[in-house]
């Protein structure tokens, strides 16, 4: 099937508002997309890999529900994935560029205040219901009143949606001047509006839903395992999109109690493929029969994404955490060095950005003149060190004792308004003791955390560690019911309107966001904006940075580690393509070959 042509116009500043470019093979946020309008399939698959076969994969805790979209309940993994669709495609070879899925053209002017999409005319839902633009924009209307926070948030920035054609819908915007929103729009999943009630669309349910993707829901085991199978007659099968991607016939998601269970399955052969984010069992725990036959390979594969934060964060809406150089003392108190090299065999590095790894990190480069000119109105919104790119995290010798960082600590603590009393830190006002609860979710988390209250102990610092089981720990995050917790912030080469959600001072209000550290800072909604509103790829890199920087000197996180690879382990009867694209491997490339010595290129796909 001949590749569909997309339409764009942005960056032609001479065509007028309203005037069609060249055909263009897709949408990027920011220069033109890499694709040629008649490209076959992405560099980083395999077009003629194997269909067939059982892909098991897992997933450590449960659910309860099969609507991903909405903030009650826990989703089953993969239904994002596999059974619904969006109106195109993301390239993970590409910073952020999209390409014709749902959707086969799009039109954008050079402002980008409104974006028009033209749909496929063979698309449709596994019902074999063709998808309409009214399915569209039941889906808009839906997700924008009754969704996710996110989706919520991002669609209220749509003023105007409406039907222009027999296949065409056309959303126009406000005066934000958000770039992003065409290609947030295109991300949009598209719903079946003849399969849905609006009504009961934010009620969990276990029926298997209706979409448009490569998959259905086959069997359900609530809380345990979902099975989704592929579809034989799935409409998009042949775009170029897809080709190469979605091989395996069936997948099956087993969910197990705690990290020990999963790592077992897999030992056995029961589970095909885990992500290894362990460096104790990256380097001592695959001595197993099954490694040792050579039948499970184990593999550091590039990526050079963002390395994104995992970090402490602190409740900054508790009050013994408002004062900032309370959170400075604490994050002085972590003994990073001598953390990784006992507990993690230093194969971990120190998160000194929120955007590691990459060049939109702030970390040792001095800001530029653009970055300066984005943070003047905010003077006092950076550190000095921060600004001119000389600061780190301190890292201790390595010796355990940190006596350094105990001393700057108990220091920055007198000034807020804490004294060492009998060996108990307590307010000077009130004589109230400092403690508070940091919340844990698996043993692995438990571990570190014992040893961080450990070192905190040494300055009169009582902390409690709670371990819970993953519905509570999801409840408690989503209702910012902690004083402390550990979480993950990925990142892309194309941070957006995620980052509102995830450090905005809306976000600090909105339950279910993810800025848990409860930020609330008028220097971050600027640098957000400037990086929504970036014209070229050089001011977008620069309002990254200045976030960076706005975000490094709150303390708002107390930064941990991150992986230089990605660890992958998996049994030899699942392949993968050569190339693994910038955003890491990509599990809906891969295929299954129980034959190690029949190749794809050998055998009918």
């Amino acid at each position: 099937m001949k590749a569909p042509i997309l339409l764009l116009t942005a960056g032609l500043l001479l065509l007028p508002v309203g005037a069609l470019a060249d055909p263009k093979g897709g949408l990027a946020m920011h220069g033109e997309p890499r694709e040629e309008a008649d490209f076959s399939h992405f560099p980083y698959v395999n077009p003629d890999a194997l269909k067939g076969g059982r892909a098991r994969f897992a997933k450590q805790g449960t659910f309860d529900s099969l609507n991903p979209f909405i903030v009650k309940g826990g989703s089953a993994d993969g239904m994002r994935e596999y059974v619904f669709e969006t109106l195109m495609a993301r390239a993970y070879d590409e910073p952020f560029t999209l390409y014709g899925l749902i959707a086969e053209t799009v039109d954008t002017p050079p402002d980008r205040s409104w974006v028009e999409y033209t749909l496929h005319p063979d698309a449709k839902f596994s019902d074999g219901t063709p998808i309409t633009v009214e399915d569209v924009i039941f889906s808009y209307t839906v997700l924008r009143d009754r969704g996710r926070p996110n989706h919520r948030s991002y669609y209220k920035k749509v003023t105007n949606v409406e039907k222009t054609g027999d296949r065409s819908v056309r959303f126009t915007f406000d005066d934000s001047g958000d770039r992003e929103m065409p290609l947030i729009m295109g991300l949009m999943p598209i719903l079946p509006r003849h399969a849905l009630t609006p009504e009961t669309f934010e009620m969990t349910t276990l029926e298997a839903p209706l979409g448009s993707g490569p998959y259905v829901v086959d069997q359900v085991d609530p809380g345990k395992s979902i099975t989704y199978k592929r579809n034989p007659a799935y409409w998009g099968r042949d775009l170029p999109v897809n080709r190469g991607r979605y091989n395996f016939d069936e997948i099956r998601v087993d969910y197990f109690r705690d990290a020990s269970s999963v790592f077992e399955a897999f030992k056995s052969g029961l589970v095909d493929l885990r992500d290894e984010l362990s460096p104790n069992r990256w380097a001592q725990g695959y001595n197993f029969p099954a490694m040792r036959a050579g039948r499970v390979s184990k593999e550091a594969l590039p990526i050079e994404t963002p390395a994104g934060m995992s970090a402490l964060a602190f409740n900054t809406r508790r009050p013994q955490f408002a004062d900032p150089r309370v959170r400075q003392a604490l994050i002085r108190l972590f003994d990073y060095n001598w953390v990784n090299r006992t507990l993690y065999h230093d194969l971990f590095a120190y998160s000194q950005s929120y955007f590691a790894r990459s060049e939109l990190s702030s970390h040792g480069r001095r800001a530029d003149a653009t970055e300066r000119a984005l943070l003047a109105p905010f003077p006092d919104a950076v550190k000095p060190e921060i600004m001119e790119g000389t600061f780190s995290f301190a890292a201790s010798d390595g010796s355990g004792q940190n006596r350094e960082g105990r001393i700057e600590a108990l220091k920055l603590l007198e000034e807020a308004g804490y004294t060492l009393k009998d060996g108990t830190l307590v307010n000077t006002e009130t004589g109230e003791p400092f403690t508070f609860e940091i919340l844990a979710r698996t043993r692995g988390q438990e571990r570190l955390l014992l040893t961080y209250a450990g070192a905190l102990k040494k300055v009169g610092i009582e902390v409690r560690i709670r371990q819970v089981d993953a519905a509570q720990y999801e409840r408690r995050k989503q209702t910012f019911d902690f004083d402390m917790i550990p979480n993950f912030w990925g990142a892309s080469l194309s941070p957006g309107n995620e980052q509102s959600f995830r450090w905005g001072s809306k976000a600090a209000k909105a339950q279910g966001s993810l800025n848990l550290a409860g930020v609330q800072n008028d220097a971050v909604d600027a640098m957000i904006t400037a990086i929504l509103e970036a014209k070229t790829r050089e001011d977008f890199v620069s309002a990254v940075r200045a976030l960076d920087r706005v975000l490094l000197s709150g303390d708002y996180v107390m930064p941990l580690f991150y992986l230089p690879d990605q660890w992958v382990a998996h049994w030899k009867r699942l392949k993968r393509p050569d190339k693994t694209p910038l955003y890491g491997y990509q599990i809906d490339a891969w295929w299954y070959d129980e034959d190690p010595d029949t190749s794809a290129e050998m055998r009918e796909p």
